[in-house]
C-alpha cells in the first residue's frame, strides 16, 4: 500500500474533474487527480461537443410528463428506459415525474439560467489557458422542427429563452437551407443559437486539458476510488494500492458519485443515461455547425475528418452492455435527413450522470465542506466545466479545515 498526502484530492478525470484541478492548481493547491481510465475519456469525449448556454430547458418538463409512459417504454423514442433496470429506476423516475411538474420546471429552469450564464465565455477563457482554440468552432447551433405543429409547439420554449435573454433566431425553411444548403427541406422551420460553439475535436481538447493540469503540478493517480470516510484531521481515500490522506475531497466521478456521496452519508438521487454516438469518416461533413433535429433527439455534430451522431437518452444503469437497438435507432433516423451515409466507422457508448431535476449537484456534503461534491451534469457536463471550477474554488475558499493535515 502507498501513503499519499495532499491538500486536495479530486475523484474523477472527466471533464469537470480536470477542470477542478486545473483551476485549484493554479490557485496554489496542492491537487491530486484519482482517476482509473485515461482523462476525459468517457462522456467528456463522447459527446456532442457543443457548449449548450442555451441549454436552459430540463429535461424534465409538463410536456414530458404528460407523454413519459409512452416516451420510456417505446424503443425508438428519444427517452428511453432499458426494461430491466425498471425496478432499480423506479425512485429516480418518481422524482422525474416530480421535477417535471409546472412549479418544480420553473425552478429547475431558474437555476439552470443562472448556472449557464457566461458559459460560452468561460470555455473561451479556459481553450485559451489550456491552448485549445484553435478547436473552436463558433458558427453556432440550429434545430429543426420537422412540421409546422413541432415548429408551433416550441413557441413555449422559444418563449423561456427569450425571458432568459438566450440568443435565437426563428428560421424559415429557406433560412435554413441558406445556412445548411445539403439540408433536405422541411415543412416546419428551425431555432438558431448564434453564440453557441463546438469544438471540433472534443477528445483532443481533453488532452489539452489533462496535459495543462500535469504541467501545472496536479499529480494523476491510475487507480479506482472504491471507499472514502472521514478521519480526525482529513479525509480517507482508498484506491487500489493507493491510501491517501487529503484535508479535502472533491466527488467529481460522473455517474460513479453516487456510491461515494452514499459512504459519506448523503445519499443522492443520481442515475445514469447511457449516451451513445456513431461517427462516419469523412473530409467534408455535410452540416456546417451541430445540427438537432428535435423529433428525434441527437445532433448531428461537424468534425475534423468525421461527422458524429451523438445524442438521445437511455436510461439503464451503469453494469448493462450496449444496446444494439438504440445505435440501430440513431442510424436509422439519421438516414432520414442523409440518405446517403453508409455504415458507422465507429460507435460508442458512454454514461451520463443524471439528476431528476437537471440541475446538478455542486456543493459542499451535508457532513462538512471537507466533501464537495461535483457531480450530476447530465447532458451540459462540458457546457459548465468551467463554471463548477470557479463554483468548487469558492466553497473551498470559505472553508478553513482545523488542523493540519499528518
Amino acid at each position: 500500500m502507498t501513503m499519499l498526502t495532499t491538500d486536495i484530492a479530486v475523484i474523477g478525470g472527466g471533464v469537470i474533474g480536470l477542470a477542478i484541478a486545473l483551476h485549484l492548481r493554479t490557485e496554489g493547491r496542492d491537487v491530486v487527480l484519482i482517476e482509473p481510465n485515461a482523462p476525459g475519456s468517457g462522456a467528456s469525449y463522447g459527446n456532442a461537443g457543443t457548449i449548450a448556454d442555451y441549454a436552459i430547458i430540463p429535461v424534465g418538463t409538463p410536456a414530458v410528463l404528460k407523454n413519459l409512459a409512452s416516451l420510456l417504454f417505446d424503443a425508438d423514442s428519444p427517452l428511453a428506459i432499458r426494461k430491466a433496470a425498471l425496478p432499480t429506476l423506479f425512485p429516480w423516475l418518481a422524482r422525474f415525474a416530480y421535477e417535471s411538474l409546472p412549479h418544480r420546471y420553473r425552478e429547475n429552469t431558474r437555476q439552470l439560467v443562472d448556472l449557464l450564464s457566461d458559459a460560452s465565455q468561460e470555455w473561451l477563457d479556459l481553450a485559451a489557458q489550456i491552448g485549445a482554440c484553435d478547436l473552436l468552432s463558433a458558427k453556432g447551433c440550429l434545430y429543426l422542427y420537422q412540421t409546422e405543429k413541432a415548429f408551433k409547439a416550441a413557441a413555449s420554449d422559444v418563449g423561456v429563452r427569450r425571458q432568459a435573454a438566450i440568443a435565437q433566431q426563428l428560421m424559415t425553411p429557406d433560412e435554413i437551407r441558406s445556412l445548411e444548403p445539403n439540408l433536405p427541406p422541411l415543412e416546419g422551420g428551425g431555432l438558431f443559437f448564434p453564440n453557441a460553439i463546438n469544438f471540433t475535436d472534443p477528445g483532443t481538447v481533453m488532452d489539452r486539458l489533462a496535459n495543462a493540469a500535469e504541467e501545472a503540478g496536479v499529480s494523476f493517480l491510475r487507480a479506482f476510488a472504491s471507499d472514502i470516510e472521514r478521519q480526525p484531521g482529513g479525509v480517507r481515500v482508498a484506491a487500489g494500492r493507493f491510501d491517501i490522506r487529503a484535508r479535502t475531497v472533491v466527488i467529481a466521478a460522473g455517474a460513479h458519485s453516487g456510491r461515494l456521496a452514499a459512504q459519506v452519508g448523503d445519499p443522492v438521487r443520481l442515475d445514469t443515461e447511457r449516451g451513445y454516438h456513431l461517427e462516419f469518416d469523412m473530409e467534408t461533413p455535410p452540416v456546417e455547425r451541430p445540427v438537432c433535429p428535435t423529433k428525434y433527439g441527437f445532433y448531428f455534430c461537424p468534425m475534423m475528418g468525421r461527422l458524429r451522431i451523438a445524442g438521445t437518452v437511455e436510461l439503464g444503469g451503469l453494469s448493462a452492455p450496449a444496446n444494439p437497438r438504440r445505435l440501430d435507432v440513431l442510424l436509422a433516423n439519421a438516414r432520414r435527413i442523409f440518405p446517403d451515409l453508409g455504415e458507422p466507422t465507429r460507435t460508442w457508448m458512454g454514461f451520463r450522470p443524471s439528476m431528476p431535476d437537471s440541475v446538478p449537484v455542486i456543493r459542499p456534503s451535508r457532513g462538512g465542506k471537507d466533501i464537495i461534491f461535483a457531480f450530476g451534469h447530465g447532458h451540459i457536463g462540458l457546457t459548465l466545466a468551467p463554471r463548477t471550477a470557479r463554483m468548487v474554488s469558492a466553497i473551498l475558499a470559505a472553508y478553513q479545515p482545523k488542523g493540519a493535515q499528518s
